[in-house]
């Protein structure tokens, strides 16, 4: 009989919880019952406090229940800024596309546009390289042409925009990696004796990334490849222009990178939301 009152003790006890309410499975939540403004403001205050992963599980919540009004519509471009700085960026990207997706004659979507390409941006940079700079050049050109696209397509709907002047750098910026990289590529192949398609992609970087400064080493490249194939002429004409720009001072140094940013979620102000 003890046995038998022992054991449904037991079953009380595990069923009023560690609090000593509730049921069985039903995890405690203090959020329960907050307004669309409780929800929102403490994210808002979570995120100023760097405390990532909180608050994007507030704005995730603040989106379930309350998924129409000003509050979900700041939430849901707050919380791909969250996603960027916790470091992930493909949250980051979707977030960002699904607030384009939704609002898009919303008057601040650029900053969607533009926290696409900094996400972007900083993938192609790296963690590492942030503290460790190395050639950008020799890493995997895809971030950096997501980025170029992503800055491209916010400085084409928005040439005003405050976030304009700051993403035209960063395209020469990445343009200038972008034909490095294809420089990469050229040496690439005239160390494995690939000399004709070493002399295409050459050709390449000098047909599309004019003024940018890889162009003088593409044309090195090229003239040391048709050499090898035989083509003198070819390369006695590559040569001409080689020294021809040199002489003029054609040739442009490496564009600088751009300077960090600062970029805040801040930018709403006249829907005076933290004042509710």
């Amino acid at each position: 009989m003890r046995a038998v009152f022992a054991i449904l003790l037991l079953a009380v006890g595990l069923a009023m919880g560690p609090t000593g309410c509730g049921i069985i499975g039903k995890e405690f939540d203090e959020t329960e019952g907050w307004s669309a403004a409780e929800l929102y403001n403490k994210a808002a205050g979570d995120l100023d406090g760097a405390n990532y992963k909180r608050a994007i599980e507030l704005y995730q919540k603040l989106e379930t229940r309350y998924p129409f009004g000003r509050y979900a519509m700041q939430g849901q471009l707050d919380i791909a800024y969250a996603y960027y700085k916790a470091e992930e960026p493909e949250q980051a990207l979707a977030a960002a596309d699904r607030f384009i997706r939704l609002y898009p004659q919303n008057p601040y979507v650029d900053y969607a546009y533009y926290l696409k390409g900094i996400v972007n941006y900083n993938r192609s940079v790296g963690f590492i390289d942030r503290f460790l700079p190395t050639d950008q050049s020799q890493r995997d050109p895809g971030s950096a042409l997501d980025a170029f696209e992503d800055f491209a397509e916010l400085v084409r709907r928005f040439p005003d925009s405050r976030y304009a002047p700051d993403a035209r750098q960063r395209m020469l910026y990445l343009r200038s990696n972008l034909a490095r990289s294809e420089v990469n590529v050229a040496e690439y192949y005239m160390r494995r004796g690939a000399y004709l398609a070493a002399a295409n992609r050459a050709q390449y970087v000098i047909e599309r990334f004019q003024r940018t400064a890889a162009v003088e080493d593409a044309l090195e490249v090229l003239i040391d490849a048709y050499e090898r194939l035989g083509k003198e002429n070819l390369a006695a004409d590559a040569r001409r222009v080689l020294e021809l720009n040199r002489r003029e001072g054609r040739f442009i140094d490496d564009t600088p990178a751009p300077e960090e940013i600062s970029l805040g979620r801040r930018i709403w102000d006249y829907l005076g939301l933290d004042e509710n």
